[in-house]
């Protein structure tokens, strides 16, 4: 809801002629601007040169101002930098939907049996890390290493990720919640982060892939 207000009390509106909700979902009719139809005499020739030279410069301006087809902007850098994207998605969102089961799931069936407070601790600890580092140190971070480098290594990060949940359930099943157990958790959670950093380098590059 803050978002919507700030947007639509501060943005600006960058078309020229913005077409109304009503008449983009064919409730209203557009309006036909008039136009001059019948100057005669020699005396209005000038206006009659000017009106052709403005209806032209007009439709010019139009063409211009229609969007791109989605086969010119499907160019081979935006399809790469979508496709990382997508794939980037996939396994952040795996992760976030196992990470919840995996902790709630009994030890003996393959998991952690924490409690939901719990889990909610430790989800929460994870927002607050992330939400830090990512204001903090996420520029610092892609400033000096690069978007590729930046984006390869969150992603890498996954393998690691997924393979401590059997590593965890193991040493639950022998040494209980000990201090070990503990770490591992939360040396999870802080890799975690890393994954989550890669989401801010393919924007760049197809922003940039689109626009230039």
């Amino acid at each position: 809801m803050i978002a919507w207000i700030v947007t639509f009390l501060f943005l600006e509106e960058t078309l020229p002629s913005p077409v109304p909700v009503s008449q983009f979902l064919g409730l209203k009719k557009s309006k036909v601007e008039p136009t001059l139809q019948s100057i005669t005499g020699p005396q209005d020739a000038p206006i009659l040169a000017l009106q052709t030279e403005t209806t032209k410069s007009t439709e010019q301006n139009s063409e211009a101002e229609k969007p791109l087809s989605l086969r010119s902007l499907l160019t081979p850098q935006v399809v790469i930098a979508a496709a990382n994207y997508a794939g980037l998605s996939l396994v952040d969102i795996s992760f976030r939907a196992i990470q919840p089961l995996f902790l709630s799931t009994p030890i003996h069936l393959g998991g952690l049996g924490l409690p939901p407070s719990t889990i909610g601790k430790l989800l929460s600890i994870f927002g607050v890390l992330n939400g830090l580092i990512q204001a903090f140190f996420f520029a610092r971070i892609h400033d000096r290493w690069g978007s590729k480098k930046v984006f390869l290594f969150g992603l890498a990060s996954a393998l690691p990720l997924f393979a401590m949940f059997p590593i965890i359930n193991v040493l639950a099943r022998h040494d209980g919640y000990s201090t070990t157990v503990w770490v591992i958790v939360l040396l999870q959670i802080a890799i975690s982060v890393i994954l989550s950093m890669s989401y801010g380098t393919p924007r760049f590059v197809i922003e940039f892939s689109i626009f230039y």
